[in-house]
């Protein structure tokens, strides 16, 4: 095994470059392995930037949300909102961090309030005051992306990772609804993205490599560089949107050590349709996958709107997802059920593995440590396929479940012709439940028949009890849930 220290081929960039409020920064050392928030808010980016506040450090509250510009195909930076308690400073290489300080300008040495802001104080929409900052960012990412006015449900949805214990959010909305109808400020008109980008580009293709007296931080450019560095650093932390590294690191439970970030592989970011199968790059994030499957897969898409904020799916990746392997992890069930395959590549070459069988136990995974996980291709459901996803968990959104479970139902003739049935939260991985599908197989899809298999399925799985349910209620919600995909499906073939 390598050292973590030596120095990987070709020569590579020791420093990350980005900008923190149109102002450049090389980053080096320790700074590198540094959230987000703890860089900005104790300046180390050059001043202190505390309107970036924080408070849960789990990436739930979204008072530490900033905005950051990443580099558009058709030129300039596109913004999105982030959580900075739980993002790291090497997945900042390249781009442009934007916090409430940097949003309004001044006049006669004045600071000048953005419309956004303007709105907050007239509609009332801060008490304490803490969340405000979150707020507005949220706010004026909304408007960044929407490019003209906003809607209850797109401020609501936006909204969704902000928590504010004093308003009630009804004045926050209401100034939404102020600033929506106001004059658009976007950030390309106070900030020079092209010149930003241009100085990105000037970087060119080289890896990075910043070392740290704790273990370096690589960041390859390409897939095969990737390869390289994970076989020469099999012990290397892999770091692609960090939603879960990040709250680990907030609890001290991550030891400081050497990173491979993916933030770098643009190719990793690819999402699309190949030969009906959704084919999705290590580093693309759940805002993509969740435009990609918005109208193909819409109720996987109702399920992506509920397990993660705005601010988690911008930076967080499926395929993170998936190899961090939790049994109640939201997407695994789906992508069992549609029998998606990883592939995975190494010094020995690429290989596909089934994802049912990537889980060997409770995060017992069949990969090497010289391999990483670069894609997941998951077939699509045609439309003969029914497909029904559950989360169970304690609040609607922003919570972890209890028990999931995913149904693929194909019919013909009135009889079942393919059930593959996956649930999670039951066991140390998310498991199929072959007993229950082979009961519905060939039969007509009745009321006694999902009834009968939920029964089943309650025995071929084995829940613990914990703090959000007990193994009972657990065995209970199986059972129940085979019942209300009955009734989802018998109201779905009835309209039709």
């Amino acid at each position: 095994m390598r050292d973590s220290a030596a120095p990987l081929a070709p020569p590579s960039r020791d420093h990350l470059v980005l900008y923190v409020n149109g102002e450049r920064r090389e980053v080096r050392g320790d700074d590198a392995g540094l959230t987000l928030s703890d860089y900005l808010r104790t300046g180390r980016c050059g001043r202190r930037l505390v309107g970036t506040k924080i408070a849960c450090a789990e990436g739930d509250c979204g008072a530490c949300t900033v905005l950051v510009g990443r580099p558009a195909t058709a030129g300039g930076l596109i913004y999105e909102t982030v959580d900075a308690c739980i993002a790291f400073v090497h997945q900042m290489d390249r781009r442009h961090v934007v916090t409430v300080e940097g949003l309004g300008g001044s006049e006669a040495g004045e600071p000048q309030l953005t419309s956004v802001q303007q709105a907050m104080v007239t509609h009332h929409g801060s008490q304490c005051g803490f969340c405000t900052p979150g707020f507005v960012m949220t706010l004026h990412g909304l408007l960044e992306a929407s490019g003209s006015t906003l809607d209850d449900d797109a401020m609501r949805h936006g909204f969704s990772g902000n928590l504010c214990r004093c308003t009630g959010y009804a004045s926050i909305v209401d100034a939404g609804r102020a600033c929506s109808a106001a004059p658009r400020e976007p950030l390309a008109t106070k900030y020079d993205g092209a010149s930003m980008v241009a100085d990105f580009q000037s970087l060119g293709t080289a890896a990075v490599q910043v070392a740290r007296p704790v273990g370096n931080v690589h960041l390859p450019r390409s897939v095969a560089e990737l390869v390289a560095c994970r076989a020469a650093l099999p012990g290397a932390r892999i770091v692609s949107g960090a939603t879960d590294v990040g709250v680990q690191h907030n609890h001290g439970r991550v030891a400081p050590g050497a990173i491979i970030g993916l933030s770098g592989v643009e190719e990793l970011r690819r999402v699309a349709v190949v030969d009906g199968e959704l084919v999705v790059g290590a580093a693309a994030t759940w805002a993509q996958v969740a435009e990609a499957v918005r109208e193909r897969v819409p109720t996987y898409y109702d399920v992506l709107m509920r397990f993660g904020s705005p601010q988690v799916r911008n930076l967080g990746t499926l395929v993170g997802n998936l190899v961090n392997a939790s049994p109640i992890a939201d997407s695994i069930p789906f992508h069992v059920v549609a029998e998606a395959t990883l592939e995975i590549a190494g010094p020995r070459g690429v290989r596909k593995a089934p994802l049912e069988s990537f889980y060997k136990g409770y995060k017992q995974l069949d990969l090497e440590q010289d391999e990483v996980v670069t894609a997941v291709r998951t077939p699509l459901p045609t439309p003969a396929v029914e497909v029904r996803l559950y989360k169970v968990s304690k609040r609607r959104d922003m919570d972890i479940s209890t028990v999931t479970a995913a149904f693929w139902i194909q019919q013909q003739a009135g009889r079942v012709t393919v059930a593959r049935i996956a649930v999670g939260g039951v066991g140390p991985t998310v498991l199929r439940v072959p007993r229950a599908e082979g009961l519905l197989s060939g039969k007509p899809l009745t009321l006694d028949a999902m009834t009968a298999a939920g029964r089943i399925a309650a025995e071929e799985v084995t829940p613990i009890s914990d703090v959000r349910g007990s193994a009972a209620y657990r065995l209970e919600l199986v059972r129940n849930l085979f019942i209300k995909c009955f009734y989802e499906l018998s109201e779905r073939l009835t309209a039709a």
